[in-house]
């Protein structure tokens, strides 16, 4: 039968109050249907029982992994008072999450969907040594057999430590619930709102929400319905990898241009990546973008960006997720014209920007203390001329600012020092070999070393060196072994946890990604889901934050 009309009640979690307790309500016999079977001993896993409120008045729900820092869950569990909203933040009232292995962690941060009663819950400290659930990124079709988990009571136990399932079948699905129905007499009960809903594949499909619970302990004997509403996850890819970027740590933040649109998506430190998120729709308009770069400040995300009128705009990307308005850098450090390139790094609180203008390289900072900028100056006053600079790239190495600029196809390398002085242009190839003409390059710092990453011979070859703390350099080593055999249009480098992290855009409109571990092996090259991007892929930049 279909139960997507009329809805059943809303089951919320399992209320347990002190007097109940004290009065020897509360059924101490050990549970043997949710109302299905006991789960396998070592089965789900991932599978929390939620405690939510005080001794007087608890709420127990049931919870799943989605990682090691947070659980999916209802959002209905975490409501003050029953039936309002929940907001995002910390939870009104004091939760804890106790994991399969026993151990009691405080759920201490909630993000809500607004358009369904579902929720991601962030521990205080990590699960450690326990997986988060697979994600279904399909709907099951009608008819299929689904599997809800939970600690809810079950057909003779009131409370109950030992997670149950139980088997039920697809009614209906909309837009944000699916429908089920109970196989036999299981059913979902009080305190098993939360739980995970999966596929035959062991996948999450969706969050239990509420139900009839026929042949629950404690509903009417007359009830025997087994209907339940679950609310979906298998549509919210995006949406879960967005909060579980908000958690604190080291990420990967990638920029990508693509036709006049910049792209804004993180790698996390499991592999995954979030979608991609167009940055003028967060930050405002610039009139379409040409070129940009990013840098990570602690947990901030610095982007430069050159507009479609030619003038450079600055934002920030706060770790919470929010954006604000962009900022008119030329306003702020002075008029250029003709720019063609930026390139961004941090070196303590500070950015860090260096342009390429009408074939000159020219540099500021803005200040970490207060937002000020100072103004652009011409790096050749200070270093000497090249020729027409086509290219540049920057790093942070020991709180000092180096540079490789581009000039006719070959590279040049100075250090702006920590006193404010620049060393004299070096040239690359005769300390790191000769390439073929440079069409891109990109830079990196981690400990004392700096890593350039260069493309060369229309993007046809790539090459990697290192300028090493002692001012020597490694010979260039060809990428392909660790690449493939790709063109490039644009060569980005960032660090990441002491790792170098490379990306390239192709000319076929790929994004490919690799890693040079601490210990200088090179990890897989992997293609990078470019969800959300249209259009023809130009520039990339990349950049740790935590």
């Amino acid at each position: 039968m279909s139960v997507s009309r009329p809805h059943p009640p809303r089951i919320t979690g399992l209320l347990v109050s002190a007097t109940a307790v004290s009065a020897g309500l509360i059924s101490a016999v050990p549970a043997h249907a949710l109302t299905g079977p006991e789960a396998a001993a070592g089965q789900l896993s991932s599978v929390v029982k939620l405690n939510i409120g005080d001794e007087a008045n608890s709420r127990a729900c049931t919870g799943v992994l989605v990682d090691q820092n947070w659980i999916a869950t209802a959002s209905s569990c975490f409501a003050a008072t029953p039936g309002t909203p929940v907001p995002s933040g910390k939870p009104a009232l004091k939760s804890t999450a106790t994991l399969s292995d026993g151990k009691a962690i405080e759920v201490v941060d909630l993000e809500s969907r607004t358009d369904r009663d579902l929720v991601l819950a962030r521990l205080a400290t990590p699960a450690a040594g326990i997986s988060g659930v697979k994600r279904a990124t399909a709907a099951p079709a009608a008819g299929s057999e689904l599997t809800a988990a939970g600690f809810g009571r079950t057909k003779t136990a009131w409370v109950t430590d030992r997670l149950h399932t139980g088997s039920f079948v697809l009614d209906t699905a909309d837009a944000t619930t699916y429908a089920i129905t109970g196989k036999g007499t299981d059913a979902i009960c009080k305190g098993d709102t939360g739980g995970p809903l999966l596929n035959s594949a062991g996948e999450l499909v969706g969050i239990n929400s509420r139900s009839w619970q026929g042949g629950c302990l404690g509903s009417p004997d007359t009830e025997t319905r087994t209907g339940a509403i679950s609310v979906r996850t298998d549509d919210l890819t995006d949406w879960i990898q967005s909060v579980r970027a908000l958690t604190p740590g080291w990420k990967g933040e990638m920029l990508v241009q693509a036709g006049s649109t910049l792209y804004q998506g993180i790698r996390l430190a499991d592999g995954s990546w979030t979608g991609f998120t167009d940055v003028q729709s967060k930050a405002g308009s610039i009139g379409g973008v040409r070129t940009a770069a990013v840098a990570g400040i602690n947990g901030d995300t610095h982007v430069v960006a050159l507009g479609g009128s030619g003038r450079l705009w600055h934002t920030i990307r706060k770790a919470d997720g929010t954006w604000s308005k962009f900022g008119d850098v030329n306003t702020a450090a002075g008029a250029l014209s003709d720019i063609t390139q930026v390139s961004t790094v941090s070196i303590g609180a500070d950015l860090h920007v260096v342009v390429v203008a009408g074939g000159k390289v020219f540099h500021t900072v803005r200040s970490g203390a207060n937002g000020t900028w100072t103004p652009f100056h011409d790096v050749a006053d200070a270093v000497g001329p090249i020729g027409a600079v086509t290219s540049v790239a920057t790093a942070s190495v020991g709180g000092e600012l180096q540079i490789i600029a581009v000039s006719g196809g070959k590279a040049y390398h100075s250090v702006r020092h920590t006193n404010g002085q620049w060393a004299v242009w070096g040239d690359v190839a005769r300390a790191a070999g000769a390439t073929g003409p440079i069409t891109s390059v990109a830079m990196a710092g981690a400990g004392s070393d700096a890593h350039i990453v260069i493309a060369t011979d229309n993007g046809t070859r790539q090459y990697h060196s290192i300028r090493y703390g002692n001012a020597t350099w490694a010979p260039f080593a060809d990428l392909k072994d660790y690449l493939g055999t790709v063109t490039a249009r644009s060569v980005a480098a960032g660090t990441v946890d002491g790792e170098l992290q490379v990306a390239v855009t192709t000319v076929d409109d790929r994004i490919v990604h690799t890693i040079r571990h601490v210990d200088r092996t090179w990890g897989p090259t992997a293609p990078v889901a470019a969800g959300g991007i249209t259009g023809t892929l130009g520039a990339v930049s990349l950049a740790g934050t935590l």
